[in-house]
């Protein structure tokens, strides 16, 4: 591949990634600088979660279940498999392997930005959940993101028009299911769980048009009667006359 092209790849890639960036970023920047109006939102929005569940022990089971469910090992596991039986399946190596990297550099990303802001947890009196380390961004809902966003473009061109709207659909309704148990349980403030699912998808989507751009053309367009299938090849030319 050429280096200007290359060039291209990482800089539509750059600019995809600061394009959801920047709002994280601003919201870090606010909850560092204790601005009181999202203080003020935030422990609002948390105290008020927390009676909800509190007082709904049905919803408190669920919502420590869920919490459990969406840890980071358990969602990087099931994503490792898919990758694994997309590369063995589909034979897409080099798109599984990607997809595979990219959710393990989510991983490592959210726990350094972490670092970086140190915000502390919600305080919570009667405590719903043990949630220790620091609150930006929720490491649940930034590495839900990541993972399932990177899956959804693994899988993309394996499927038909239904196939992706419903992985589409699963994917954001599973994400806003995690971002309101973290609220839920007084883990995270809503700030935290947006930056979360803003950070997930930058870095999956980044890595994803960094990806698409840098890798050579792969030759034939697959079967368009069979999304993800092999590419036909050509015909044979006719025998001369």
């Amino acid at each position: 591949m050429q280096p200007r092209v290359r060039t291209r790849a990482l800089a539509r890639a750059a600019a995809f990634g600061l394009g959801l960036a920047v709002p994280v970023a601003v919201l870090a920047y606010l909850v560092r600088a204790q601005v009181p109006a999202v203080v003020a939102f935030d422990e609002r929005a948390v105290a008020a979660a927390t009676d909800v569940t509190r007082a709904h022990p049905a919803l408190l089971r669920s919502a420590l279940a869920w919490q459990e469910l969406f840890q980071a090992r358990w969602v990087n596991l099931a994503g490792g498999l898919v990758c694994l039986w997309v590369w063995r399946r589909h034979g897409l190596a080099s798109r599984a392997l990607w997809a595979f990297v990219t959710i393990l550099a989510g991983w490592g990303l959210q726990l350094a930005v972490k670092g970086a802001v140190q915000r502390a947890r919600p305080v919570v009196d009667d405590a719903l959940t043990d949630a220790p380390g620091s609150s930006f961004p929720s490491g649940h809902v930034t590495n839900f993101a990541c993972t399932a966003t990177a899956v959804a473009l693994l899988v993309w061109p394996l499927l038909g028009r239904r196939g992706r709207v419903a992985v589409a659909t699963t994917g954001a309704v599973l994400l806003v299911g995690t971002a309101l148990d973290r609220v839920a349980l007084g883990a995270h403030f809503p700030s935290d769980v947006t930056a979360g699912a803003l950070l997930g998808t930058a870095i999956a989507g980044a890595s994803y048009v960094g990806y698409a751009g840098w890798r050579p053309p792969a030759g034939p367009h697959p079967d368009p009667q069979h999304p993800g299938s092999p590419a036909r090849p050509p015909a044979p030319a006719p025998p001369p006359a």
